[in-house]
């Protein structure tokens, strides 16, 4: 349902991503490891149509349909949503006014609030004087009341104590079975692992993928060699 065909991105002068391939089908969540500065955020932010991003060669299919000219609200219109790993704050709008241009069901909106323990922060402006327990929560509650197809989430359990990852997990994790929707979830720490039924990862290293396979193997290994060892099994151009 969802492809990226040698694709390589610059911004500015800098090449950051070099034809790199991969694809994602119904239901399915591909995890994505990486040190910092090699490219996956550049990656979700060229998927979502973010300006200051070139793409120089390749495309990104979604439904077999090119996106690569599209704006960013016409992506969002097709079903693909973002998760921010810094969300931003937003002052004079309320958490509860974005949440009713999202849907117009307000018992969506009032349960979700509950399973994420945000119903005291829905009068409040989005983002402003919350801890970082506090905006990743009020970014998964946004992301999932757009009811995405593909989700991308970058580092969604970044600065999260374990309690807030428990719940987070187990909401997203509870969604995605339910909607059978696909994710990429970039993780750095692993801990994410631990609520979501991911099926495969794969490496980013220096702008271009390489190790892939099963999420909790390849963790591993990143835990106990780090991410030079991942450059020996780089991926094939069908990942």
């Amino acid at each position: 349902m969802f492809e990226v065909k040698n694709l390589s991105v610059s911004a500015g002068e800098k090449k950051i991503i070099e034809k790199i391939n991969l694809s994602i089908k119904d239901s399915e969540i591909l995890v994505l490891f990486g040190p910092n500065g090699s490219g996956k955020s550049t990656l979700i932010k060229t998927i979502m149509g973010f300006s200051g991003y070139q793409i120089s060669s390749g495309e990104i299919l979604f439904d077999n349909k090119k996106l690569n000219e599209l704006s960013v609200d016409e992506r969002v219109k097709m079903g693909i949503g973002i998760m921010y790993q810094h969300p931003p704050k937003i002052r004079g709008v309320r958490l509860s006014q974005i949440a009713g241009f999202l849907t117009k069901d307000e018992g969506r909106i009032n349960s979700l609030a509950r399973e994420l323990s945000l119903e005291s922060h829905l009068e409040r402006e989005i983002n402003l004087d919350f801890s970082g327990g506090e905006m990743k929560r009020s970014e998964l509650f946004q992301i999932l009341l757009q009811k995405p197809r593909l989700l991308l989430l970058d580092e969604p359990e970044s600065g999260v104590d374990v309690e807030n990852i428990s719940n987070m997990g187990r909401v997203l994790n509870n969604y995605l079975k339910e909607s059978k929707s696909s994710a990429l979830i970039i993780t750095h720490t692993g801990y994410i692992l631990d609520y979501i039924d991911a099926n495969r990862a794969c490496v980013m290293i220096d702008g271009g993928m390489w190790c892939y396979g099963k999420p909790r193997e390849i963790f591993e290994s990143i835990k106990n060699d780090g991410y030079i060892k991942c450059k020996e099994c780089k991926c094939p151009s069908s990942f």
